[in-house]
């Protein structure tokens, strides 16, 4: 009789971390959160051009991440339209354009670097300078992201992350 009651205990005292809450702000999300890549890139934005401040924090649901997302097929965060003077390069794709495949059928695994300058399968690119506090959590020697063209900022490109749901604007810079 004694038995039943400690294993109760100890089923729950082993569960209760997965219902804890965590909202620490650090951007980090539940693996839960990520599950492929999205099916495809954002398409041109054609409406009203939003304007970030930096530190915005894009968390649209709970649960979600707090840094530019993919929620479904919308890329939260990725509406501030052609004209964003953040995105503006003076020689677009001066060290030509990738090849090597968009979306989740193309999935490369991060070789090192940083958001200065990181490589996979030999290419190399680097984060826009702007975006760089939103990639603070990924792992530049092992996660997963898959390349999306940007419809609206030409010479960029979109990295989605498949362990965090996140992405940041890059750009190739040749092998």
């Amino acid at each position: 009789m004694r038995i039943a009651p400690l294993a109760v205990a100890g089923i729950l005292a082993f569960s209760l971390p997965t219902f804890a809450e965590h909202d620490d702000h650090s951007g980090r999300v539940d693996r839960e959160y990520s599950r492929t890549a999205p099916a495809q890139g954002p398409r041109e934005y054609h409406g009203h051009a939003h304007q970030y401040y930096e530190g915005w924090d894009f968390q649209d649901h709970h649960g979600h991440p707090y840094y530019p997302h993919v929620d479904g097929a919308h890329w939260v965060g990725h509406d501030t339209g052609r004209n964003d003077e953040h995105y503006r390069i003076e020689n677009a794709w001066e060290h030509g354009r990738w090849e090597g495949g968009y979306g989740r059928e193309h999935v490369w695994r991060l070789d090192g670097g940083s958001a200065a300058r990181f490589t996979f399968s030999g290419w190399n690119w680097n984060v826009a300078p702007y975006d760089a506090a939103y990639c603070g959590d990924w792992d530049w020697n092992a996660d997963s992201v898959s390349i999306y063209a940007d419809p609206d900022h030409a010479g960029w490109y979109l990295a989605y992350n498949l362990r965090l749901g996140t992405y940041v604007h890059v750009t190739f810079l040749g092998r």
